[in-house]
């Protein structure tokens, strides 16, 4: 249905005249007499009775009007949720639990009138495209992958160095240890499901295992962080690695511990990436407000790949 021909009738409907309707919209009255005459020919039925004083709506344009306004508010609604500053600005996290999810509720806590759409998405290479696109406004990522280079128009700025720690059952080998060294970790099996090759995140994991000679197993379906949690607490053989920043929250009886890696301190780099072109006004303040974030307390040397030092 032409919205512009509806635009006309219901600017016909409440002035009572084509003329008055005319001037509303800026057109002339002729315009406004073929825009109502295609919409009826499309109805199939008459909408008004032109009479001496004006234009009168018949019982079809009566019924038919307050369907027009609501195709009208409807157009409008439809128009606000992608115009910038209207509509909620989308930012990618990669999990809900992770540190940038929480950045982004520490954001939102701090500007609670922007209204947020969070997403996750699984690799660098879609959080990209959809900032191309404009299906997302940012994303937190680690950012390059090997060999990758980044669009000229995709912009980006470190966030955080999220410390990485090792969780383990209360049977673990390791488990009253106040920290570890990386080199203690040989030998013993790190269990991180769902690893997914090609994305950023698996390559850091592969550079982890590279540099230290780590065994980190990712086989088995990714039932989610609560799955993976009972059997770390149940496989005294089994630990893994989380962010210092990842929210996790388990049954008192778990018994799990999480423990400071150092010698190096491994360290998952989270920066924010988004189009230089993107106008959308809460951008502006996301990357104000997550300029003034803290930087993790990190004691001596820390790892992260060199693809992805800034």
């Amino acid at each position: 249905m032409d919205l512009n021909a509806v635009r006309t009738f219901v600017a016909a409907a409440e002035a009572g005249q084509f003329q008055e309707a005319a001037v509303e919209l800026s057109i002339t009255q002729q315009a406004v007499s073929k825009r109502v005459a295609a919409l009826e020919q499309a109805l199939g039925v008459r909408l008004f009775n032109r009479t001496p004083r004006g234009a009168e709506l018949t019982i079809d344009g009566q019924a038919f009007l307050p369907h027009a306004r609501e195709l009208l508010r409807a157009e409008e609604r439809a128009a606000a949720s992608v115009r910038p500053g209207s509509r909620a600005l989308r930012v990618d996290v990669i999990g809900r639990r992770t540190v940038s999810a929480a950045l982004l509720r520490d954001f939102y806590r701090t500007h609670p009138e922007i209204e947020l759409d969070v997403v996750t998405l699984v690799d660098i290479d879609g959080a990209v495209a959809a900032i191309r696109s404009g299906t997302i406004d940012a994303s937190y990522r680690a950012v390059t992958m090997p060999g990758q280079e980044l669009p000229e128009e995709i912009e980006t700025m470190p966030v955080i160095d999220e410390p990485l720690l090792l969780l383990t059952g209360p049977g673990h080998a390791l488990a009253n240890a106040r920290s570890v060294a990386l080199a203690e970790l040989v030998g013993h099996r790190i269990w991180i499901p769902g690893i997914a090759p090609g994305t950023e995140w698996g390559a850091y994991y592969e550079d982890l295992v590279g540099a230290f000679g780590l065994t980190i197993e990712a086989t088995g379906p990714n039932f989610g962080p609560d799955a993976l949690l009972d059997v770390i607490a149940d496989t005294p053989g089994l630990a893994t690695l989380t962010g210092e920043g990842t929210r996790l929250v388990w049954p008192a009886g778990h018994g799990l511990r999480r423990i400071a890696l150092h010698d190096p301190t491994p360290v998952y780099p989270h920066s924010l990436i988004w189009h230089r072109d993107n106008p959308h006004p809460a951008l502006t303040a996301l990357r104000t407000h997550l300029a003034t974030t803290p930087a993790a307390h990190i004691e001596g040397e820390t790892w992260a790949p060199a693809w992805a030092r800034r």
